[in-house]
């Protein structure tokens, strides 16, 4: 009897195992959320797709509305063309944008579709024309520092040079000889000297 509940537990510590196991496995492959419904696809294209990855969200003001299917290399743009699977219960129009985001700071990346106005909608193998690439990180980055390094060396460049001192005293205090008086100014002076001695 003993030995019967220690194989029961011992049974059921492994199928918990490999539960846990399957659930770790479905979610680094973002697999975790895979859905039955049926979907169309739509193509995009972009500059640079960052680290989007297949089976990434496709989200519309925050809810999912499919998954990145596929990602390949156009060889005549060399642009990369990705592939998005939309719930069929999601209509956007043909006018509608997808740009690549990213959750939080350092988050996964996804898609963000914003719809347009027409009045068409897209079907099965429409490609979405209006579109924006990843920001990148390490871009950013550098284009801050080379922004700092510029404004660093213009201001630098732009220092007004030490203002004269207002009066003698302070010429003489600071080391720098006092430029000497016009010589009509000591001419003024000598007259008014004779005058009052007369």
């Amino acid at each position: 009897m003993k030995k019967t509940a220690l194989d029961f537990w011992v049974g059921l510590f492994v199928v918990l195992g490999f539960v846990a196991l399957l659930f770790l496995a479905l979610k680094a492959g973002n697999m975790s959320s895979l859905s039955f419904q049926q979907t169309y696809a739509v193509r995009l294209k972009f500059d640079n797709i960052g680290g989007l990855k297949p089976r990434a969200p496709v989200k519309s003001a925050g809810v999912t509305v499919g998954r990145v299917g596929s990602i390949g290399f156009d060889e005549h743009t060399y642009q990369a063309v990705v592939t998005i699977d939309i719930d069929k219960q999601y209509q956007f129009p043909k006018d509608s944008s997808a740009k690549i985001l990213t959750s939080g700071l350092l988050g996964e990346q996804y898609i963000g579709l914003e719809p347009g106005g027409d009045d068409q909608m897209l079907k099965n193998g429409d490609t979405l024309t209006m579109t924006q690439s990843a920001v990148v990180l390490e871009n950013l980055i550098g284009q801050f520092l080379y922004n700092k390094a510029a404004d660093s060396g213009a201001s630098k460049a732009a220092t007004p040079a030490a203002p004269a001192p207002a009066f003698p005293g302070a010429a003489s205090a600071m080391g720098v000889a006092p430029e000497p008086a016009p010589a009509a100014s000591a001419a003024s002076a000598a007259s008014a000297a004779s005058g009052a001695a007369q």
